[in-house]
């Protein structure tokens, strides 16, 4: 999933090639017109409640999205709010940042792929790409690469959406691609693209907020695989964002330090919300339903950044997840049973506390091993063995009432038919034993969880084709571990 640097070059290139350079652009930043700039701050109006972080699109403090308008991908006009005024023919106006960089404001319309992407190509630190109110059809990836503290925003979700369903073929498949830091996207709908929807790869200082993605389709195999995508990235902020209809994750962070992904909704995709090989990462106050799975913090083999660790996971709903898997064959998500509530894997130093998970027909959480995939690996720094993960202070309810794929056959020992809401597969590293266990500080910590099950389903005799004897005792999972602590990024309160 690396970019292709050699890519971004040739695409620039050809934007520059095709739009004459975008000269008149360049000279409008330095020259702006009284007018265009009077235009550019009333169209900063829409944006006004952004200042005290409320969202512009009128959805509740938590970041619970509606599916109104903005479901089916309807965009609102109000004169009120129209960026441009109409004595200005151009389609961009500049106003100054407070940074001193410039405001260029893009209006919909058949110039708007242009536009946009002559003010990507030219941009410089302090600089705002504003979308205007309505709808946009753009035929190739808007990208922007190695300017830093660069802003893109809308009026609003519901209000600005920038649909890709036309996109041409070879010229990138992303909605928009980032590779550059201190970045900022908000208040605006990425909709119908090829490829994932939003990628950001490389940057350090990351802020996603009030950002929609979807597929007006719904789920299908063909849709992209990521709605939001922070990647090999560092102090990422993901919040009050949407996201529906991913065939990978909605919301997915990979390879990154330094995360908080919080008041954000994600439904109807493969996996809900996805942290992957991340070390340090705050998950809360998030919403994931009807997905396949809702949500996971997985650690895989053969990528840059090895072993994820540190990741409390926290004041999440998490809930009637329970979707086909509609990932393409092969994908590591494909294995993902419909009914996953949350997944835990290979992980290191998991806390996870004071969520709701309820109805999920396989199991509402389960602790495994990548050795549960029954894939191949050959990556000598990789650890495949979930440790130190500390489960307390949660609500389960109804789980484990119909499992899928492999826990279909698990559930054949459990003595009641079902599988209990914390599925642990009792796999541990025999090397890191210790007079026949492991160190205290990387046990598995089982505490007070209401009413609740547990077993440890003793799966290593599953892989030898032997009869597992499934254990139910907690006795051996109630030493608390270290808690964690916070995640702190730069700015964000």
């Amino acid at each position: 999933m690396k970019a292709s640097h050699w890519g971004v070059a040739l695409s620039l290139w050809g934007c520059m090639v095709l739009f004459g350079c975008g000269q008149a652009q360049q000279a409008s930043k330095d020259v702006s017109s009284s007018a265009g700039k009077t235009a550019a701050a009333n169209g900063k109006a829409a944006n006004g409640a952004e200042a005290n972080g409320k969202a512009a699109n009128g959805n509740s403090a938590n970041g619970a999205a509606t599916n109104g308008n903005s479901a089916n991908g309807e965009a609102h006009t109000d004169d009120a709010t129209t960026v441009a005024s109409a004595a200005q023919d151009d389609a961009t106006d500049n106003e100054a940042t407070e940074e001193g960089g410039v405001v260029t404001v893009i209006e919909p319309g058949p110039g708007a792929q242009k536009d946009a992407q002559e003010a990507l190509i030219y941009a410089e630190p302090g600089d705002v790409i504003e979308f205007a109110e309505g709808e946009f059809n753009l035929t190739k990836t808007l990208s922007l690469d190695g300017i830093e503290n660069v802003t893109i925003r809308g009026q609003g979700m519901d209000k600005t959406i920038l649909k890709f369903a036309t996109q041409q073929k070879g010229t990138g498949g992303e909605g928009i691609k980032i590779t550059a830091s201190k970045f900022t996207i908000e208040d605006l709908t990425l909709q119908d693209t090829p490829g994932d929807a939003l990628k950001i790869e490389g940057a350090k200082g990351v802020t996603i907020r009030r950002i929609k993605t979807w597929w007006s389709s719904g789920p299908r195999a063909e849709n992209g695989a990521y709605g939001i995508y922070p990647v090999l990235s560092e102090d990422v902020l993901v919040e009050h964002c949407v996201a529906e209809c991913a065939s990978d994750a909605g919301v997915y962070v990979g390879q990154s330090k330094n995360i908080i992904v919080r008041h954000n909704r994600a439904e109807r995709n493969v996996a809900g919300i996805e942290i992957e090989n991340c070390i340090g990462a705050d998950v809360y106050e998030n919403v994931a339903t009807n997905n396949t799975g809702g949500l996971l913090v997985f650690s895989l083999p053969g990528l840059k950044l090895k072993n994820g660790s540190k990741c409390r996971v926290y004041n999440n709903k998490v809930y009637d997840n329970n979707h086909d898997n509609f990932a393409s064959p092969g994908n590591m998500v494909a294995t993902v049973p419909p009914g996953t509530g949350m997944s835990l894997m290979a992980n290191d130093r998991v806390e996870v506390f004071d969520n709701e998970v309820r109805n999920h027909k396989s199991t509402n959480c389960y602790i495994i091993s990548f050795f549960t995939t029954q894939r191949k690996f050959n990556d000598p720094e990789y650890d495949p063995y979930p440790e130190a993960i500390s489960i307390y202070d949660n609500t389960f309810a109804e789980g484990g009432y119909d499992p899928q794929k492999a826990w279909a056959e698990v559930v054949a020992y459990m003595p009641d038919g079902k599988l209990p809401d914390i599925v642990y597969d009792g796999m541990i590293d025999e090397k890191k034993l210790v007079d026949g266990k492991l160190p205290p500080e990387k046990q598995i910590f089982i505490g007070d969880n209401g009413e609740f099950s547990f077993a440890n389903i003793d799966f290593g005799k599953l892989l030898a084709n032997e009869k597992p004897q499934p254990n139910f005792d907690r006795e051996p999972y109630a030493n608390p571990l270290p808690k964690l602590a916070a995640i702190s990024i730069p700015g964000v309160k």
